[in-house]
């Protein structure tokens, strides 16, 4: 049984991250933000490199679906969780009400994924997580509005009216998180958001990454658009109708015997 698109295109993102880690030897940029000063740093970005991997691939596979989502939900939570104290030593900075918005919308498909195996798992903290979802997406639309002028510079230049899509991508972020909140059509704004996302990473990140092919910026913020686009539609697939959701254990039952843009604005702030 193969996985689900969405789950898959998030499965791949993860794996990409995880290579980046070998590649470069370190956790990924501003969005892992592990502190200098942390003993054994290095053996912990490749051990987290392990992790990506290791869950990406189990994702992707039926007989390893149901392990790998419980290790990444812990894995994403303790990566979410980097970002928090940032909110409390500086709560009136938007970049890090920007960054935790990022991972918590991961976090979200990781719970997303884990629930999907467990009965228990998505009767207590899918609301929970939904709204989490929700909120996360504010912030990443005030971004646009915060910093105008650094989104305006990760607008294509052959577009033209660039402050236009840079205020269009920022009220896109905020209603989708107002519809998810107050649950007006969620499924299509999570939806959307997902689709808006993945545009960017491929009018925005790709071509940077074409264009400085040894560039560990380019490369790490187009796997991140990727994983946050590929997120949203993962918690998008969890508003569908119950009676069309698969039931927990289906996928193993039927195993045989025998896987931002608005990212881009907290490295301008923070370089």
């Amino acid at each position: 049984m193969t996985p689900r698109l969405d789950r898959a295109t998030f499965a791949l993102a993860l794996i990409g991250l995880g290579i980046l880690t070998f590649v470069f030897g370190d956790f990924a940029l501003q969005w892992q933000p592990v502190p200098a000063w942390m003993p054994a740093r290095t053996l912990l970005a490749y051990l987290s490199g392990v992790i990506m991997l290791a869950t990406g691939f189990g994702l992707l596979f039926t007989r390893t679906e149901v392990l790998a989502s419980r290790v990444l939900v812990v894995y994403l939570a303790l990566w979410f969780l980097l970002k928090v104290p940032a909110l409390f030593t500086g709560p009136l900075v938007e970049v890090n009400w920007l960054g935790a918005g990022e991972l918590a919308v991961v976090f979200a498909a990781g719970w997303v994924l884990f629930a999907s195996t467990s009965n228990a798992a998505r009767g207590r903290g899918s609301r929970l997580v939904r709204f989490l979802f929700g909120f996360a997406l504010i912030p990443i639309g005030l971004s646009h509005f915060f910093y105008l002028q650094a989104t305006i510079g990760f607008v294509p230049k052959w577009l033209p009216f660039p402050v236009f899509w840079a205020y269009l991508g920022g009220a896109g972020h905020i209603a989708a998180g107002l519809a998810v909140l107050f649950g007006v059509v969620p499924r299509l704004a999570a939806t959307l958001e997902g689709a808006m996302i993945g545009v960017f990473t491929l009018l925005v990140w790709l071509p940077g990454v074409l264009a400085a092919q040894t560039n560990r910026l380019q490369w790490t913020g187009m796997f991140m658009s990727w994983i946050i686009g590929a997120a949203a539609w993962v918690v998008a697939g969890d508003f569908a109708p119950r009676g069309a959701r698969p039931a927990v254990g289906d996928s193993v039952a039927k195993a045989p015997a025998g896987l931002t843009i608005g990212a881009a604005k907290s490295t301008v702030k923070q370089s």
